[in-house]
C-alpha cells in the first residue's frame, strides 16, 4: 500500500521542492518512492511540452521512473497564481481533475508518494475550491515547510490553524532557512516548536540551513514519523 504525504508551505518560495526531493531520496533507502506535483505554474516549453523545474526535480529524485506528465499532469506557463493561469489557458482546474491524476499515479507500485503542493496551504483552484479541500477529502497527512523569515510566525500559525480545521493530520514540520541571517532565528523556531507541540503534538523534522545549489537537505531531516 502506497503511503501518501502532502508537502505544503507557509508561502511560495519557502522550499517545498527542496524538502520534498530530500524526503524522496532519504525514503528510497526504505522502499520505492514516487514524486507528484499535480499543479505547476511557471513552466517552460520543451520538445515534449510544458515542463516545470520543480516537477523535474521530483521526477529525478524518485526511485521509480515515471513520465513527466504523470508527475506533473497540470502544467501552466505563466508564473502566476495557478487558477488565473488556468483561466488564461482555458484549462479546467478543480478537485475532480486533481483526483483523476491522483488515482492514476496511485496505480504505480511504490511505498511512498511525496506530493508537493503549489504556493501555500490555501491555494485556490477556482472560485469555489481550494487545493486544501482536495487534501482534506483524501485525508492526506501533511508536512508544513516554514520559510524562516520575518513574518513567518504569522504565516505559520495561520496555516497551522487552517490545517487543523481541515481535519487532516500534521505529520511534522520543517524550519527552512531561506535567508542568510534571520534575526533571532532560534527564538522564532522555539516559538513554533512550543505552539506546535502544544496544539498538534507534531515533531520538527529538522532545521535546514540555507543551502548552495545542488546541496541536498537529506542530512538535516528526520523521517521517523513517516516510516
Amino acid at each position: 500500500m502506497t503511503k501518501p504525504i502532502f508537502i505544503t508551505a507557509t508561502d511560495t518560495e519557502s522550499g517545498k521542492t527542496k524538502i520534498a526531493s530530500a524526503l524522496l531520496e532519504k525514503l528510497s533507502k526504505y522502499g520505492k518512492t514516487i514524486g507528484f506535483k499535480p499543479i505547476a505554474a511557471g513552466c517552460e516549453t520543451d520538445e515534449v511540452g510544458l515542463i516545470n523545474e520543480d516537477a523535474l526535480i521530483l521526477q529525478q529524485s524518485a526511485s521509480v521512473p515515471l513520465t513527466y506528465s504523470t508527475v506533473n499532469p497540470i502544467a501552466l506557463e505563466p508564473a502566476i497564481a495557478p487558477h488565473i493561469a488556468a483561466q488564461l489557458a482555458n484549462v479546467a482546474l478543480n478537485k475532480e481533475v486533481l483526483q483523476k491524476a491522483y488515482q492514476d499515479i496511485l496505480k504505480t507500485e511504490a511505498d511512498y508518494l511525496i506530493i508537493e503542493g503549489a504556493g501555500g496551504w490555501k491555494l485556490p483552484l477556482n472560485e469555489n475550491e481550494f487545493m486544501s479541500d482536495w487534501v482534506a477529502d483524501n485525508k492526506l497527512p501533511v508536512i508544513l515547510v516554514v520559510g524562516m523569515k520575518l513574518g513567518c510566525l504569522n504565516h505559520a500559525l495561520l496555516s497551522l490553524d487552517s490545517i487543523k480545521q481541515s481535519g487532516v493530520t500534521l505529520l511534522g514540520w520543517v524550519a527552512n532557512c531561506i535567508e542568510g541571517e534571520m534575526p533571532y532565528l532560534a527564538e522564532n523556531i522555539t516559538t513554533l516548536e512550543s505552539y506546535i507541540a502544544k496544539h498538534f503534538d507534531a515533531p520538527k523534522l529538522g532545521t535546514v540551513p540555507r543551502l548552495t545549489q545542488g546541496q541536498s537537505a537529506q542530512e538535516y531531516l528526520s523521517i521517523d514519523c513517516i516510516l
